[in-house]
């Protein structure tokens, strides 16, 4: 039976890495996974993997697998704790003299005809980074080794990532299974794990598999937004009321996402997560002692370029509210991220720098449809207008969320902290520690309005029909 889509669509297309069935009919390939080399976009499980990442590199990248083991048991800790103790910041060190000293230069050559294996290996090599980096002592230069550096730099040039911790690291392709399920049908949402973890704390899955959790259910949107393209191509009444349905049904999807997202709160602790999660991700732009990453072997690799872009992981990165964004035509991406970043950069486009490139690809693909479902609506159905701004509203709600989110795991802790520090110092009981940087997220919260705003100025009035 043929596709009921064109060939060049974007759930008609092969995927990387993809798989003939084993015993399958004359070796078909396996259509359970209709997306794309160019989007990687599945149909049951969305942005995410259609399978769990690969756990393990091959036996020739071990030694990196096994860094990152011996890091996880040893249960390093930050250099930002207040109450570091001289054991754990010999331990660290200690981890650390290994890893420069001990871990041999290995060649990426052999990582780079399988997206799979670069995935992992990005995982892997920063992680690695990550904890090396955030064990080191505040007052010491970051220097990162170049049987680190190297592998990673290069790793990263061929996947098109930049060489940091991102949210495809922590989230995208970070996870497994409890207990094998259909391969029909999607992960259930109480199905899933994290593979890997800086502090080995239920708190840190659970705030990785919230967004595990909204990637997954994040696929039904997907596919309304397709359907919604499908008929939009019609155009006819019947189109026009499929469309409605279709909207109205996104509206739920979102309002799902933002349950979702809330209900992080039940598995990770705020507190818990500002001081002992948080500064595992930090990038370079976030170092509390404003120190710069130096990525040693460089002089040794001219081809190599040094790399600027070093924010770290971030729900942001995220290409699923980005493509809700897209389809009903808000205008999210004209809100300057002047509070946080350079004026230049609008949220989407520094985003996308951390998007795995095939789902840049998808998002620049969206935004180029030639039939925008808001210049539909606009002038078009009363009962059409009234699902499309069911949906804006839907949007405009979890991002209401995602600020009271910010506000309980960012803004309240931050909040705290200084005050503790405050205290401490009028009593002149101020302990050595480093300086409390920014204003710990009210930035973010102004821009997260800035944007939620712009949503809310989507809703179609009834002058516009």
């Amino acid at each position: 039976m043929s596709s009921p889509l064109s060939s060049n669509h974007f759930l008609n297309q092969p995927r990387p890495d993809f798989q003939v069935v084993v015993g399958g009919a004359d070796g078909f390939v396996d259509t359970t996974t209709l997306a794309a080399h160019d989007f990687d976009v599945d149909t049951r499980t969305g942005f995410m993997p259609p399978d769990p990442p690969i756990s393990r590199l091959p036996i020739e990248w071990e030694p990196w697998e096994t860094v990152l083991d011996r890091a996880m048991s040893m249960k390093l800790q930050l250099a930002v704790k207040p109450t570091l103790t001289t054991d754990e910041i010999a331990q660290s060190a200690s981890w650390r003299e290994s890893v420069r000293e001990n871990l041999p230069m290995l060649s990426t050559e052999g990582l780079a005809a399988s997206e799979l294996l670069l995935r992992r290996a990005h995982h892997v090599l920063t992680f690695i980074m990550h904890m090396y980096i955030h064990t080191f002592p505040l007052d010491a230069e970051i220097c990162i080794p170049p049987n680190i550096s190297i592998p990673l730099l290069e790793v990263a040039a061929h996947i098109q990532l930049p060489p940091v911790a991102t949210y495809s690291d922590t989230v995208l392709y970070n996870w497994a299974l409890k207990s094998p399920t259909d391969e029909a049908t999607p992960p259930a949402l109480d199905n899933l794990r994290s593979q890997d973890l800086f502090t080995g704390t239920n708190d840190e899955q659970e705030f990785y598999l919230a967004s595990s959790r909204i990637e997954i259910r994040g696929v039904e949107a997907l596919e309304l937004m397709r359907a919604t393209m499908d008929e939009m191509f019609v155009g006819d009444e019947i189109a026009v009321r499929r469309i409605t349905g279709y909207l109205r049904q996104l509206a739920s999807v979102v309002d799902d996402l933002t349950s979702i997202l809330l209900n992080v709160r039940k598995g990770c602790d705020p507190e818990f997560f500002y001081h002992s999660i948080r500064p595992w991700f930090r990038g370079e732009d976030s170092d509390p002692m404003n120190r710069k990453w130096i990525f040693e072997g460089l002089d040794e690799h001219p081809e190599i370029e040094l790399p600027t872009d070093l924010s770290g992981p971030s729900a942001g990165q995220s290409a699923l509210i980005h493509a809700l964004d897209i389809f009903l035509g808000l205008d999210n991406c004209n809100v300057g991220e002047d509070a946080i970043h350079d004026g230049r950069w609008t949220l989407l486009r520094r985003m996308q720098i951390y998007m795995p490139r095939h789902h840049r690809n998808f998002l620049r693909h969206l935004t180029a449809n030639p039939r925008p479902v808001r210049n539909l609506v606009i002038g078009g159905d009363p009962k059409l207008v009234e699902a499309y701004n069911e949906a804006v509203n839907a949007v405009k709600q979890f991002r209401d969320a995602h600020i009271r989110i910010v506000a309980v795991y960012i803004i309240g802790p931050a909040s705290r902290e200084r005050t503790a520090v405050k205290e401490a110092e009028e009593v002149g009981l101020e302990q050595q520690r480093p300086p409390l940087k920014g204003t710990g997220g009210t930035h973010l919260v102004q821009f997260l309005r800035g944007v939620r705003d712009k949503t809310a100025e989507a809703v179609v009035g009834a002058e516009s029909h």
